[in-house]
């Protein structure tokens, strides 16, 4: 039986960086929300362990969300994390109050007794704190095993019932021996044996597309990202020629994209691929509109509508695939999450498909993972590891309305700043970066004589899985020629801007 840990979302901002911490080790994770799985489903299934993760709320609110506290004694080990740790006090009987030395942010020194949870962690670390509570009286049973200037109790623990609990963040990198903890809990605590791999998680995939597709015909919503690219790969194992590969040239690609996508695809994997060229459709679609969210939902259902269209011309077509990963599900709000941007392949469908079914292998996978699972399928390095690229294209890299001359424009600026960025530093490239065709214009002077053009902003970030990352701090003088360049070859571009904000609060993308 596959050994599995339950992280327990009460809505933190961190539950992802949670489940991927723990998948870091080789050992599964899965996200519920805690009002969508019952006591007894946890029972059933099987978990090797569980993780309460933080939280907004205060627990002593009757708002706030909370669980059956007989889940503390069900016999399966229990990390809480800051809000996780507060509840877990809670349950069992502590108390917990507003800190009475003010609350604790950000990177904060502390102090470990002898516990299982730190072992080959040193008696003085740094951590990263983000709370205004804290446990107060601990309920019977629990010690103390941290603490920091502030915190009287930063960790405790009930070692008879495998209870842990953390006020601070130990999944964060602010936080020098997360890592160590977290391990300390999976393989010390929890007994884990750090057995799965993404070897098992292909051969199950392919066995299982295999199984449930059977004699189907899918069409799989092809750009030529990673992920798309990944999901191709993994059902051609599959179910080989019964996958139609459709590639939509929206006319919201970047410069020469459309044809490097088609010439890869067809020349070294041969696929069955079908390119559409779509871009007066859904220019025509999108003309006038300047809202993020209705540009998304516009490009979602045009997608979907594209793919019924060609799906015609193969007779029956009952499933439709897409490359849908973990970020995508969580940042279109699936579950009890917020709605932060929707993306065209979850949020951005329409309510009503001409498909039977959909399927997304890489909807539980996080970027770094969906690559380890590309590189095993055999994909070409720089395909795998090419900078992402948006589903609905440039279309959220101009802000505003989007015209035809904004994005050639874009195109071109987008071109130049990525060329100089490889050639200043090819060992130490940005995970992302790319320019945005703002919707402002500004005053220069070209030739002696005023101009009057767009203004564009360039975004490099630095992340190891999109769910946080911070801006890249690039050479200047790769950013001096990217906007000498850009403004000196194209006469519309007066100005050239820096975008230095992390994520959070931004996200990459602009819009």
């Amino acid at each position: 039986m596959q050994e599995k840990i339950l992280v327990l979302d009460f809505g933190g901002q961190y539950d992802q960086l949670i489940a991927r911490r723990v998948r870091e080790q080789h050992v599964y994770a899965e996200i519920r929300a805690y009002n969508r799985i019952t006591l007894d489903e946890i029972k059933e299934l099987g978990y090797t362990g569980i993780i309460f993760t933080g939280g907004p709320n205060s627990v002593y609110d009757p708002a706030s969300p909370h669980f059956d506290p007989r889940i503390l004694d069900i016999g399966i080990p229990i990390l809480g994390i800051c809000y996780g740790d507060q509840l877990m006090a809670y349950m069992a009987g502590g108390v917990v109050a507003p800190a009475d030395n003010g609350s604790e942010y950000g990177k904060t020194k502390l102090y470990v007794n002898d516990n299982v949870l730190f072992e080959n962690v040193p008696r003085e670390s740094v951590c990263f704190m983000s709370h205004t509570d804290y446990v107060k009286t601990l309920p019977d049973g629990f010690t103390v095993t941290a603490f920091t200037d502030n915190c009287p109790c930063a960790a405790m623990c009930d070692t008879k019932r495998g209870l842990y609990g953390v006020q601070f963040h130990p999944e964060v990198a602010h936080t020098e021996y997360g890592k160590t903890i977290l391990k300390n809990f999976l393989f010390s605590v929890c007994g884990c044996r750090g057995d799965w791999k993404m070897d098992d998680f292909i051969s199950g995939a392919v066995e299982k597309y295999r199984r449930e597709l059977g004699s189907k015909k899918v069409l799989l919503a092809l750009s030529g990202g990673v992920d798309s690219s990944v999901v191709a790969a993994l059902l051609h194992r599959a179910i080989g020629d019964n996958l139609i590969c459709v590639f939509v040239d929206h006319g919201l690609l970047r410069k020469d994209e459309g044809d490097f996508v088609e010439n890869t695809f067809r020349g070294l994997f041969g696929l069955n691929l079908i390119r559409v060229r779509a871009e007066d459709r859904f220019l025509s679609k999108l003309s006038g509109v300047t809202d993020p969210e209705r540009k998304r939902k516009i490009i979602g259902e045009e997608f979907i509508r594209v793919f019924e269209d060609e799906a015609k011309n193969f007779g029956e077509v009952q499933v439709l695939a897409q490359g849908t990963i973990y970020p995508d599900v969580v940042e279109s709000g699936k579950g009890d999450s917020a709605t932060i941007k929707s993306h065209h392949n979850v949020g951005g469908l329409p309510d009503i498909i001409a498909f039977e079914s959909i399927v997304e292998p890489l909807s539980n996978l996080f970027k770094d993972e969906v690559r380890e699972v590309g590189e095993k399928l055999g994909l070409p390095k720089e395909l795998v590891y090419r900078q992402p690229f948006p589903g609905p294209g440039l279309a959220v890299r101009v802000i505003g309305e989007i015209t035809k001359e904004k994005l050639e424009l874009l195109r071109e600026a987008d071109a130049i700043f990525r060329e100089e960025i490889d050639k200043s530093a090819p060992s130490e490239r940005p995970n992302q970066y790319f320019a945005v065709m703002t919707d402002l214009r500004s005053v220069g002077v070209k030739g002696d004589a005023r101009t009057y053009g767009y203004t564009v902003a360039l975004r490099a970030v630095s992340t190891d899985d999109f769910m946080t990352a911070e801006w890249t701090r690039l050479p200047y003088t790769a950013l001096e020629r990217a906007s000498s360049r850009i403004t000196n070859e194209i006469g519309q571009i007066t100005r050239v801007v820096y975008d230095i904000t992390s994520k959070p609060p931004a996200t990459v993308e602009w819009e």
